[in-house]
């Protein structure tokens, strides 16, 4: 959802067209996004913060192994003569910085598949059936007049019509969950 000026929701989804005389006025899904929203960054933060955990101990082996490969690139440098030396030493800041961005993906990749089973696991939850029909009646009103309502097999509605095509699957939510928290996901790899 989009929110004009006055911070009011104008009732379109990010990402998604308006759709000509949609209306305006109080915004009806507005406890069902913040209910969504509160579920995803309290799951967020727990998978954050395990990952954090995860992450420094990554990071801390990496760094340890980093440590040790600059270590005795820096002997075999002596014995070997300064321009080796010099070309290991790279190598190994290398490998170090290689080690570390695959850490940080790695810690990413598990943030949002963690945020996607918990999604997913609404399904499960009580109270999913009035979870399923406020996203329906949200995406039906986005999607605009005569949209075709699906069901996704993960849970969530899809709804398409001539002017839009509305996602309301819990994956997609779960996704832009995750998106919305931007930077905030550099947390898990900073110590």
């Amino acid at each position: 959802m989009t929110v004009n000026d006055a911070g009011v929701a104008d009732g379109t989804l990010s990402g998604a067209r308006a759709v000509p005389g949609a209306g305006a006025g109080a915004d009806p899904l507005a406890p069902v996004r913040a209910y969504l929203l509160r579920g995803a960054r309290e799951e967020a933060d727990r998978i954050a913060a395990e990952a954090r955990a995860h992450a420094a101990a990554v990071l801390g082996q990496a760094r340890h192994d980093a440590e040790e490969g600059d270590r005795q690139a820096r002997a075999r440098g002596r014995a070997e003569a300064a321009p080796l030396a010099a070309a290991e030493r790279r190598r190994g800041r290398e490998r170090a910085r290689s080690i570390v961005l695959g850490a940080q993906r790695q810690a990413h990749e598990e943030l949002r598949a963690q945020v996607l089973a918990a999604a997913v696991g609404l399904r499960d939850e009580p109270g999913y059936e009035q979870l399923l029909a406020r996203l329906t009646a949200m995406a039906t009103q986005t999607a605009g007049p005569g949209a075709r309502i699906t069901a996704d097999p993960a849970g969530g509605v899809v709804a398409r019509s001539a002017q839009a095509v509305v996602d309301c699957s819990l994956p997609r939510l779960a996704a832009l969950a995750v998106d919305a928290l931007g930077d905030r996901t550099g947390e898990l790899w900073t110590p």
